[in-house]
């Protein structure tokens, strides 16, 4: 049974929370889960932003055929090539045949490595700044180096204004799971991003000049509302504001 959520008129997710999942990354407990989303936009031509861990892969695929019910997939934008996130990339490769590969030059070494796979005239690779049109839908590129892999990028829709934001502004927990977003998101930063401080502070200025929405990031919730919130904490956080207050047995003797 297909699970998709329907963002705009083009966009939908069809992604998927995996509940079973006791650590993330073999790491991080995550006792409410954690969600893989990935997006698919509908146009002249059919986008798919990044694909999904294997764990959820079926569920994934089923999704793809029915947004695209019968057409078929012309475009993947890979934004962040961590396994979580490309592991369908060769099952998609397969299945649909004539997609192409949007990504910048330093995605395309590592599906490589990945996969081993001939791609021939499928890559096109793209550089900061640049635009690609797929219809009335223009994108619009924005690298993301060490955000926190050295390929990783954003993708920024500029008809409908929504940034496709890879790993940032994501959070741990499934997508049902009732809790406040900051508190998992600061727990997700901190573990996975946070020694990246300088080059998330870099995003965040390329990002303040783009008019944002909508944010789509690749674990955890849609953002729509309150953008600047979510923004603000992120500007905290990665310009180490927040300080730790802490007490010793010593201290408390003192």
């Amino acid at each position: 049974m297909y699970n998709v959520k329907k963002v705009n008129e083009d966009l939908y997710w069809i992604g998927a929370s995996d509940r079973r999942l006791a650590l993330f990354e073999n790491i991080y407990p995550i006792p409410r889960g954690v969600s893989y989303n990935s997006y698919l936009l509908l146009d002249e031509k059919t986008v798919l932003f990044d694909t999904v861990d294997n764990a959820v892969g079926r569920q994934f695929l089923e999704n793809i055929a029915a947004v695209l019910n019968g057409r078929t997939l012309d475009y993947l934008v890979i934004n962040h090539m961590e396994p979580d996130h490309c592991a369908l990339i060769e099952d998609l490769h397969l299945r649909y045949p004539d997609m192409k590969l949007i990504g910048n030059a330093k995605t395309f070494p590592m599906i490589d490595q990945f996969y081993g796979m001939d791609l021939g005239d499928k890559k096109i690779i793209i550089k900061e700044g640049e635009t690609f049109s797929c219809g009335k839908h223009t994108l619009h590129f924005v690298m993301a180096p060490m955000v926190h892999w050295p390929e990783a990028m954003m993708t920024y829709d500029e008809t409908d204004k929504v940034l496709f934001s890879a790993d940032a502004f994501g959070k741990f927990g499934a997508l049902d799971a009732d809790e406040d977003w900051a508190c998992e998101a600061r727990r997700y930063y901190f573990n996975i991003v946070g020694k990246y401080g300088a080059q998330v502070q870099t995003v965040l200025k390329k990002a303040s000049s783009l008019d944002i929405k909508t944010i789509c990031p690749l674990h955890g919730p849609i953002l729509n509302e309150n953008l600047d919130h979510y923004i603000s904490l992120y500007d905290t956080w990665s310009s180490y504001k927040a300080c730790l207050l802490y007490t010793s047995d010593a201290a408390d003797e003192g």
